[in-house]
């Protein structure tokens, strides 16, 4: 099995293609959508939803079989196609027009795999096992999707200000020190809406050693 280097891609106002217009397809769709893609679907035929899309300007289609040509200018493209015939032509033009490319469940013609994801705000936790097995990464998905250690990504709004303050108090802060006062008393005192109180216990934490930093209030 190949090692893949794992990353997350900035798609907003990239040409993103889909080939295929069933319910793989559909799956695809909200998340290029939320990432402001630019979005083509390539199918004759497409669901109800994906439809809908289309019929809401988000989506654009072409309602035809795939065609060499149709990858031009391209920057990432999805084959959700199950005809070996269809993904080899995708699979040569994409190589020439240096695509970045998902054929789905046949992870050997892939540049990229889809890993599953879980989301909480503005943290997203992706998972792969390589392509050796998507229902151990589906397990490991619904596992932490239910787990009490995703309330952390609550905090990620608050610890964006909180490292703002940081900058502007010209601290110097030992990584650790972030990890140490990243617990259960902040998560608390941000989930009941005391944030005076947890930017204040969050900043001396992370001076610890030097005098209490007070924050105004």
């Amino acid at each position: 099995m190949s090692s893949y280097y794992p990353v997350f891609l900035d798609l907003k106002k990239r040409r993103c293609v889909i080939i295929g217009g069933g319910s793989e397809a559909e799956k695809k769709v909200p998340y290029l959508l939320k990432c402001e893609a630019i979005i083509t679907v390539i199918s004759s035929k497409t669901t109800h939803k994906i439809k809908d899309w289309i019929n809401q300007g988000a989506v654009s289609w072409k309602a035809r079989d795939f065609s060499q040509g149709d990858l031009s200018e391209v920057f990432l493209a999805i084959d959700t196609s199950d005809e070996p015939s269809i993904n080899q032509v995708v699979v040569r033009e994409a190589a020439e027009e240096r695509v970045l490319l998902n054929v789905v469940d046949v992870t050997p013609l892939c540049t990229f795999i889809a890993p599953a994801i879980v989301n909480r705000g503005d943290v997203t936790v992706a998972i792969s096992t390589s392509g050796t097995s998507p229902a151990l990464a589906r397990k490991l998905r619904e596992s932490l999707e239910s787990s009490d250690i995703l309330d952390y990504a609550n905090l990620s709004q608050f610890l964006s200000k909180a490292r703002k303050t940081v900058k502007e108090l010209a601290m110097s802060v030992n990584p650790d020190q972030w990890q140490k006062y990243i617990n259960e008393t902040l998560l608390s005192l941000v989930a009941n809406g005391h944030e005076q109180e947890a930017i204040e216990y969050l900043l001396n934490g992370l001076s610890e050693g030097t005098p209490p930093i007070e924050v105004n209030k």
